[in-house]
């Protein structure tokens, strides 16, 4: 049975626009209106749209402004002919509502919205929860049969975010190798298996992760994107940036993309088993832009509304894309949102981190974090702060350089990045501190102290917390090609040291440590740059290079343990860096660093230099815990009653002493 919602008195668009213009011109002046203040005040909702199910019955409500009608089609099955069109009631403020009773659980259906001008497009629902194969038809969900057993409450908040080692990984490339001994390979259900083994007899998924000690797993986009075909998965590759539905999982991760639930449960499934391990699960969400406007179910239900303009008409590109998203507009704000909140209760995740984030806009990102907080105040918020070409006033863009107005938000820190190992850009042959560029050590120094004495023209930071320390990320050159391209003529085993040096930066720095996966095995995509759509040989995780970096892989361990049992590497305030680390000298190809307490202290000796160095410490007795590439937590050497350290070419080294 189906009912329609009684039309209510209302003005709507067509009313105020329809007989002001003239035909010819009433799309353009449609689009302008629905871009303009005016439109946001008088047709903004607050209420909750899409499909809203009960088994008794289904409202499904749509807000479009700007639709003269708009018919929901309902299908015979998932994949079968369409059987009934019933046309939706006008509800408030630019909503459409049909109401029908009884259980319509697993229904399939689209809308068809009829605009002034007569033109009829049919779309899936965006606010789809649910879809059919491919995102082609939306779902009516009933997100109790979704649930895995054991499906309970959240994790515990953690008390702080810089208490999280993160680790960046995308799904396909953690299983899919045919030697990752993984049997759901490239799926969500693969990231969770448990007893794997590599043909080398090494730990690889799930056990990997727990073995390396990481607390956060950072997934490459996991919402439904364009261009990979569910039912041929690997027939493509794509690391997901080219978003379709923004709140149905990746269907391609699926066993069986064809059922809605399933995508659904083993997402579920995957995030249950890593907080079992007790790792905690960030997803990267990409709201800054779609794949085609004019395919994507935004633009077709309000065209014209969601996405930012130039003067000329032309659609704001700095996404690079081709689009960008306008945040600033009370829908679109809202759509993000209620997205980002669907996934953090439904599916229990413990951060976002947000893909080009300098589009967004301050205010967004800020009721992102209060809406995040009345969940749980310890969800993660990360993203990639950079100040871009967008149509937007740069006092409004969520960018490093307006951290301060963002308190609860961290930003990817570059700055450190390329300071370490040269700028990604001009085909990767710029060097940094560990390639030997001189006049670095400074900047580096500067950048390892979580926002203290930071300059407030690159990042004006309030805590350790907004900064996000890392050398690699899956966009640009793995650090190992990177050295080999800025420094070709190097030996092996020096660019493996200046490797290791590298890495070391991040996880003895003040800030939230990031770790690209395959970083602690020194990863390689063989030179290339940009490997989104490249095939599996390229992106996959090479399991035989882990055992062949065993040395280094042990290396990062110790390093990500030291981290998580001294909180002195983890300060949680600007006032208490000032307090507690003191740069002592930063020149020559050295930077070295104090860390000390009432209990403690610390030297961390960071040696650019192709030759060993003798630094001169407090006498004392020291616990050598880190040296020469090599982590001795739990057996450190001794060294005794000493006044000075050689601390090897291109290395670390990390001396404690208790007073």
């Amino acid at each position: 049975m189906y009912i329609q919602v009684d039309e209510r008195k209302r003005t709507d668009v067509l009313s105020t626009t329809y007989y002001q213009y003239d035909l010819d011109n009433l799309e353009n002046r449609l689009e302008q209106f629905v871009q303009s203040p005016v439109f946001d005040k008088k047709y903004s909702f607050e209420g909750e749209l899409g499909a809203i199910y009960t088994p008794q019955r289904t409202i499904l409500r749509l807000w479009a402004p700007t639709a003269l009608s708009v018919e929901v089609i309902v299908y015979e099955s998932l994949y079968r002919k369409e059987k009934k069109r019933h046309m939706m009631g006008k509800g408030g403020r630019g909503t459409h509502e049909l109401i029908m009773i009884g259980d319509y659980a697993g229904t399939a259906y689209k809308y068809a919205i009829t605009f002034p001008d007569g033109k009829v497009v049919e779309t899936v629902d965006p606010y789809s929860y649910a879809t059919t194969a491919n995102g082609e038809r939306s779902v009516i969900l009933d997100a109790v049969n979704t649930n895995p057993e054991r499906w309970g409450a959240r994790l515990e908040p953690i008390a702080s975010p810089v208490d999280a080692i993160i680790y960046e990984l995308h799904i396909r490339d953690f299983t899919i190798s045919p030697t990752s001994g993984v049997t759901n390979k490239g799926k969500f259900l693969g990231v969770v298996e448990q007893g794997t083994l590599s043909a080398d007899g090494d730990k690889t998924g799930l056990d990997y992760l727990k073995e390396l000690g990481v607390t956060h797993v950072q997934f490459l986009p996991m919402a439904d994107f364009y261009t990979v075909n569910e039912l041929k998965p690997l027939e493509q590759y794509n690391w997901g940036y080219d978003p379709q539905n923004f709140n149905v999982p990746e269907g391609s991760y699926a066993t069986n993309p064809y059922q809605p639930e399933v995508r659904i449960l083993e997402m579920k499934e995957m995030i249950q088993g890593l907080h079992d391990a007790g790792i905690r699960v960030i997803m990267d969400v990409v709201y800054n832009h779609v794949y085609l406007p004019k395919l994507h179910a935004l633009e077709k239900t309000v065209p014209g509304y969601y996405f930012r303009k130039n003067a000329d008409g032309t659609l704001s590109n700095g996404t690079g894309v081709g689009n960008d998203t306008a945040s600033e507009r009370y829908m679109m704000r809202k759509y993000i949102i209620d997205s980002i909140t669907y996934w953090a209760k439904n599916f229990h995740l413990d951060g976002f981190r947000f893909d080009l984030m300098g589009i967004h806009d301050i205010e967004t990102m800020n009721e992102i974090r209060i809406a995040l907080d009345a969940i749980d105040p310890s969800i993660i918020m990360l993203g990639e702060g950079w100040n871009l070409n967008t149509n937007l006033p740069p006092s409004e863009k969520a960018v490093q350089q307006n951290a301060d107005r963002m308190p609860g938000v961290a930003h990817f820190n570059d700055a450190l990045r390329e300071a370490i190992k040269g700028s990604d850009f001009e085909s990767g042959t710029d060097t940094g501190f560990v390639t030997g560029k001189p006049f670095m050590e400074g900047w580096v120094a500067t950048n390892l102290q979580g926002g203290a004495y930071y300059p407030a023209s690159r990042g004006n930071y309030i805590n350790p917390a907004q900064m996000v320390q890392y050398v690699e990320a899956h966009d640009n050159l793995t650090l190992y090609d990177k050295l080999k391209i800025s420094l070709p003529w190097d030996e092996e085993e020096s660019r493996m040291r200046r490797h290791l040096l590298a890495s070391s930066f991040v996880l003895l720095s003040q800030g939230i440590p990031f770790i690209h996966a395959g970083q602690e095995f020194m990863r390689t995509k063989n030179g290339l740059e940009n490997s989104y759509n490249a095939p599996d040989s390229v992106n996959r995780m090479d399991w035989h290079r882990r055992s062949e970096m065993k040395p280094a892989v042990d290396y990062m361990k110790g390093l990500i343990a030291l981290r998580k049992q001294e909180p002195l590497f983890r300060l949680r305030t600007i006032e208490e860096v000032k307090e507690h680390m003191n740069i002592l000298k930063a020149d020559y190809q050295i930077v070295v660093y104090q860390l000390e307490d009432k209990g403690k202290l610390y030297y961390v000796i960071f040696n650019g230099q192709t030759n060993a160095i003798d630094f001169e410490v407090e006498s004392g007795d020291y616990r050598v815990l880190i040296e020469d590439g090599t982590a001795s937590l739990a057996e450190p050497r001794l060294a005794e009653g000493i006044s000075r350290i050689r601390v090897e070419n291109l290395s670390v080294t990390v001396l404690v002493k208790d007073k």
